[in-house]
């Protein structure tokens, strides 16, 4: 008999779901759809909002749970292996979502346009992420690749591997975004190094590297507005 109470009250964000759509439920209600059953002591949605707690500042609640780790899940009493990998697949999901919206019909003309796309994604990246846009003759990004994530520094990343990219893609101009961690984005030594090289590179084969914006925490440095690069328009 308590077996079946507690799987009624864990059926209530699903009850909830089916009567007044996802776009009613709380963040706890819908993850708790997810993780399906709790424990003895817990429902299912209390479970949920155990999971959302464990999101840290400045990326609290759902925001944050792409940068829970599995152990950090799995510390919770109820969330085994499976929920903890479900709970994962959603946040990478729901990241990849956001950037394939994001990314349909994206026309930039402006370098802080470019840092206002890719802030809110690299600005509390914890490791370095390179970025590369392809763009058409009207400034329509029509791929965007990610080059590198992790331990790999700027400088390690090839000029070649850019262009492959870019003449695969047919593109007329390419970007180039890359975070630092520490929050500060001037540029290092490395950063100028390649940002020359690539621009070398993109004269010898007629596409031109139009910016290469560095990302700190809520700033961003950009090598076309510091006039490092040759003046072109987006």
């Amino acid at each position: 008999m308590p077996r079946r109470k507690e799987n009624r009250i864990q059926e209530f964000p699903y009850e909830r779901f089916l009567r007044f759509g996802p776009e009613n439920l709380t963040e706890a209600e819908l993850l708790a759809i997810i993780i399906r059953t709790g424990t003895r002591e817990k429902s299912a949605t209390q479970l949920a909002e155990e999971v959302l707690q464990l999101a840290k500042y400045p990326k609290e609640g759902l925001l944050g749970l792409h940068d829970v780790s599995l152990e950090e899940l799995q510390s919770i009493k109820g969330i085994g292996e499976v929920k903890a990998v479900k709970l994962k697949c959603i946040a990478e999901l729901s990241v990849r979502m956001s950037e394939a919206k994001a990314g349909d019909g994206v026309k930039f003309q402006t370098s802080g346009q470019v840092a206002a796309y890719f802030m809110e994604r690299l600005r509390h990246r914890n490791t370095e992420c390179v970025y590369m846009a392809c763009m058409d003759m009207k400034g329509q990004v029509i791929r965007e690749k990610k080059l590198s994530e992790g331990s790999v520094k700027m400088s390690l990343i090839s000029p070649r591997e850019i262009f492959l990219e870019a003449l695969d893609a047919k593109a007329v101009n390419i970007l180039l975004v890359h975070n630092h961690p520490s929050g500060d984005p001037t540029p290092s030594r490395s950063d100028r190094e390649i940002t020359d090289n690539v621009r070398e590179m993109g004269e010898k084969l007629d596409i031109p590297l139009l910016d290469h914006i560095v990302i700190g925490d809520n700033r961003y440095f950009s090598f076309r507005e510091a006039d490092w690069l040759e003046n072109r328009n987006y």
